[in-house]
């Protein structure tokens, strides 16, 4: 994929600090930190290593990366890792692909509590498909989930949801065999809509009587449990979207569709179009109207202020692993449910996602594999690099 034109980095830079001069009050240490990353990621600031060509003597600085999560330049190569590290866990049977949609009513209490509202929608989603695939109407089986947690839309306005791979089928409750789907979409749409709202109502109801939820201004009123329980009520009276397709195939065809859920950011460089300073425009796709392709402008602060918006709090874990992929039994299970469909592990072979290779660049002069040099902190770059003043 060629360099994008435009960078985050560049709008950080050119209006970060403007930006943060009239935000400050609203900013938290960990939006700060993002910026600050962002816009020193992969330049002197953070140091870095002189690379050489053994062939034609070709000398290069490459910068060191500032490994924030929230940085769009920074998460190839962690993607990369946790690709291969899965890759070890995946059965041989088809996945399926199910998303669960927090409702546009519940946007102001996710963005004041977003470590309380973000994990209940984790544990409510993954109890709804734990619950409906136990009961032997739908599954009769224990399952496993992986759960990927966005929290913006193609505009980057706040649209919370999570991406949940699941393997087609799941263990019986005796553990004696593999339990395959009766549904083309794994388990019943509707059913998981309403199992996942109750749930996800009642943890909220819960979080609320122990004093976890705190209102903005403009929800105020919410601190009094009578208008707190009629708000609960208003969310029952649509149904919460939760989404299914088909199974997509087997290991490798769920690696690459992981790839493009996992380590994601609220936008990537690739999308951005133009910015002159002032103004950014960035492509975006309108799912409301047929997934076309459409083009948004907004200036440089309402872009930060959207982007920012999707900064998580320190230590979130936004990828988590359920039922009997989770922690505690994950190794146990998987060597069962492999014994039970037949599946015997195979020999790691080369892979382009374990990493294993040195990481290496061509030389722009003859195309020579270039040699890393060790890495330099950002004064050290300047005493050891002077030959490039010169050239």
């Amino acid at each position: 994929m060629s360099r994008p034109t435009f960078e985050v980095a560049d709008i950080v830079q050119a209006q970060g600090n403007r930006f943060v001069d009239s935000h400050r009050q609203q900013l938290s240490y960990q939006q700060l930190k993002a910026l600050r990353a962002i816009a020193q990621c992969r330049t002197a600031v953070l140091g870095g290593h002189v690379d050489d060509c053994p062939r034609c003597g070709h000398q290069a600085i490459s910068y060191n990366s500032c490994r924030n999560r929230h940085c769009p330049k920074c998460q190839a190569q962690a993607r990369q890792r946790w690709l291969a590290a899965r890759e070890k866990e995946l059965l041989g049977v088809p996945y399926f692909h199910v998303v669960f949609t927090l409702p546009h009513g519940l946007i102001p209490l996710c963005q004041r509590n977003p470590k309380v509202l973000y994990d209940l929608l984790f544990r409510a989603s993954a109890a709804a498909m734990l619950e409906v695939a136990a009961d032997p109407k739908h599954l009769g089986a224990k399952i496993s989930s992986l759960s990927i947690l966005h929290t913006w839309g193609q505009n980057l306005l706040p649209h919370p949801h999570v991406h949940c791979v699941i393997p087609a089928g799941g263990l019986s409750a005796d553990h004696t065999r593999w339990i395959h789907p009766k549904y083309p979409f794994f388990l019943p749409v509707k059913v998981l809509s309403r199992v996942f709202r109750g749930k996800f109502v009642h943890g909220l109801k819960r979080a609320y009587r122990k004093k976890k939820i705190h209102f903005s201004r403009a929800n105020a009123a919410l601190e009094q449990p009578r208008h707190f329980l009629s708000f609960l009520r208003t969310l029952f009276r649509e149904d919460w979207v939760v989404y299914a397709k088909p199974a997509f195939g087997g290991a490798p065809q769920v690696l690459r569709y992981l790839g493009r859920y996992t380590h994601r950011v609220a936008i990537s460089n690739h999308r951005l179009l133009a910015f002159d300073g002032e103004r950014v425009t960035f492509r975006w796709k309108d799912y409301a109207h047929g997934n076309k392709q459409r083009r948004m402008t907004l200036s440089a602060t309402e872009f930060l202020r959207r982007f920012l918006q999707h900064v998580l709090p320190r230590g979130f874990v936004r990828i988590r692993q359920f039922g009997f992929l989770a922690n505690s039994c994950r190794t146990a299970r998987l060597r069962l449910a492999r014994q039970l469909l037949a599946v015997t592990p195979k020999p790691p072979e080369p892979s382009a996602l374990t990493g294993s290779e040195p990481r290496t660049w061509r030389c722009p002069r003859c195309g020579g594999a270039m040699r890393l040099g060790p890495n330099l902190t950002a004064a050290q770059l300047v005493s050891r690099c002077s030959f490039f003043d010169s050239s």
